[in-house]
């Protein structure tokens, strides 16, 4: 129980770390325009997406972007919300699930109050540039990718641990 509280504490530490820096972003660069921290590879911009990631649906009608898209999101948190308190694992998919919760929180929040995500990274080579994003955004990427790792190994201890050679050792 103690550790469930400790990755939902963390959780509520990077949706803050989320608002501060989106609204540090806000106060301090002009919308649409660009800061450069590492040339040719790293900027700061103020971007508003109001679609998902990639700015995928941007172009779509009201209903999908002010109820369709918040809707679905607010049925992912549950859902995280419910897996992160059954799972029965280990730290690194506890830590996943934190990530994914405080990042689908944290775009969440910036749908349902100004209809649009603030995009503030922009990382690039040359004129290649990766779609800008944020906190929330690197926080889902994060949790996804050790969700990942962390079902990759489960299912490796899995099987070695119904190794017929194994068992017969035994």
């Amino acid at each position: 129980m103690r550790t469930k509280i400790a990755f939902l504490l963390l959780a509520v530490a990077l949706f803050g770390l989320d608002r501060w820096s989106k609204a540090a972003v806000v106060d301090g660069l002009e919308l649409y325009s660009s800061h450069t921290v590492i040339p040719g590879l790293f900027d700061l911009v103020h971007a508003r997406n109001t679609g998902i990631a990639f700015s995928l649906f941007a172009d779509s009608g009201h209903w999908m972007r002010e109820w369709m898209l918040p809707a679905l999101t607010a049925g992912a948190i549950v859902f995280v919300l419910v897996l992160f308190w059954r799972y029965d694992g280990g730290a690194r998919g506890r830590l996943a699930l934190a990530l994914v919760l405080a990042g689908a929180a944290g775009n969440l929040y910036d749908r349902l109050l100004y209809g649009y995500v603030t995009d503030f990274l922009d990382v690039y080579v040359g004129s290649w540039h990766w779609p800008a994003f944020n906190v929330a955004d690197s926080c889902i990427t994060v949790g996804a990718l050790l969700l990942l790792l962390d079902s990759a190994t489960s299912e490796k201890r899995s099987a070695a641990g119904k190794d017929p050679a194994r068992e017969a050792a035994a």
